[in-house]
């Protein structure tokens, strides 16, 4: 039992290392890209700085490691075995009289556990920075016509343009409260801060209730204020809207910009205004099937390249081990998009191709191990 448990440590630091190692690399190969995409898009642009493209690219780099946290895993796994095969360590272990299922029970429990570290710690990390990333995209490298939209805490704030007082000015809309109902927006205590070319305030807009239509926002009992004069009731005002109702809900929070913390309750909140939660279940399911996902990794790794070399075969092995892992992300990515569109509820799109490949990994290495 000592023999087993030394031999699974030796073999859970090998597989840990090289798993890190290819993690790294194929980040920094993702974050190359990356920047030089933004370049591209920077060169149409004379007056971004390409410091600004460094920090953006940078500021990618959590959520690309996410990304590709299951592929590491597979590669750094097949690395590590396709090795202890090649110095027929494996082979010795198991004259030993040590089963594979020993042995791996280290590698495994390290991908599991770099899993957990991933949506644990990396995923509020990539969450924040990849939230300034998208503040700076949207500010410096987008055409929005100076639109921007944030719902935080049950309340809504919105930026678009407003000509009805100055050219060229300014709305920003606060609403305490927002809810969907009839497929329309409802919002509460509403405030409307009406601004100059300058950011200089002109006026600002009170209403208890209001609502958005085509093209438009609609607002009741509303009164005006202007700078050093009385307030004015209106009655029923109607104000221009730049979004749509389709564009309000695309705009709130991305699922990438929210750690597996937050969604529970950004989930909950959206729930109670009526919008959609799909997506967004979905991205909070997909977090949790990290580890899960990264210790099937290991074992398909596995059981695809501890083949002996003098059995020969072993190119061929670990060429459909790899194949294996990207018909795996296939399937996973075809899931998903049959969860956002409701065709699957979200905790079978992202657990089922997870679940699946965890069944394969079992029933090839009970082939290889048990005959």
């Amino acid at each position: 039992m000592n023999m087993a448990f030394t031999l699974s440590l030796y073999i859970a630091r090998q597989f840990t290392y090289a798993t890190l190692a290819v993690i790294a690399f194929l980040t920094g190969l993702i974050t190359m890209f990356d920047f030089i995409d933004l370049l591209r898009r920077v060169s149409t642009r004379p007056n971004v700085p390409t410091s600004l493209v460094s920090e953006i690219a940078f500021l990618h780099i959590p959520f690309a490691c996410l990304e590709i946290l299951p592929f590491g895993v597979l590669l750094g796994g097949i690395i590590c075995f396709w090795r202890l095969a090649r110095t027929s360590e494996l082979v010795v272990a198991r004259a030993a009289g040590i089963s594979a299922w020993q042995f791996l029970a280290g590698p495994v429990i390290c991908a599991v556990l770099i899993g957990t570290v991933a949506t644990t710690a990396v995923s509020p990390l990539s969450s924040v920075m990849y939230r300034r990333a998208e503040v700076l995209d949207r500010q410096y490298l987008r055409d929005n016509n100076g639109k921007s939209l944030n719902m935080t805490g049950g309340t809504l704030w919105l930026r678009q343009s407003d000509n009805g007082l100055v050219s060229h000015g300014t709305a920003i809309i606060h609403a305490r409260k927002v809810r969907l109902s009839g497929g329309m927006l409802h919002v509460g205590g509403i405030t409307v801060f009406r601004m100059g070319p300058d950011d200089d305030l002109m006026a600002r807009i009170e209403a208890e209730n209001g609502y958005l239509g085509k093209g438009r926002w609609i607002l009741t009992t509303a009164r005006l204020l202007r700078p050093d004069e009385m307030p004015e009731a209106m009655g029923e005002i109607t104000l221009p809207a730049d979004l749509t109702l389709a564009g309000v809900e695309e705009s709130f929070a991305s699922p990438d910009t929210l750690s597996v913390w937050a969604l529970p309750g950004f989930i909950r909140q959206l729930r109670r205004s009526g919008f959609s939660t799909i997506r967004h279940r979905l991205h909070f399911q997909t977090l949790l099937t990290l580890p899960v996902l990264s210790g099937t990794m290991a074992l398909v790794a596995a059981g695809f390249s501890m083949r002996p070399a003098r059995r020969g075969g072993v190119v061929r092995m670990i060429s459909f081990g790899v194949a294996a892992g990207f018909a795996l992300f296939a399937i996973s990515k075809i899931a998903a998009q049959f969860g956002e569109t409701g065709t699957l509820p979200p905790l079978l799109a992202a657990w089922a191709p997870t679940v699946a490949g965890l069944c394969l990994a079992v029933t090839l290495l009970l082939h290889l191990e048990d005959g």
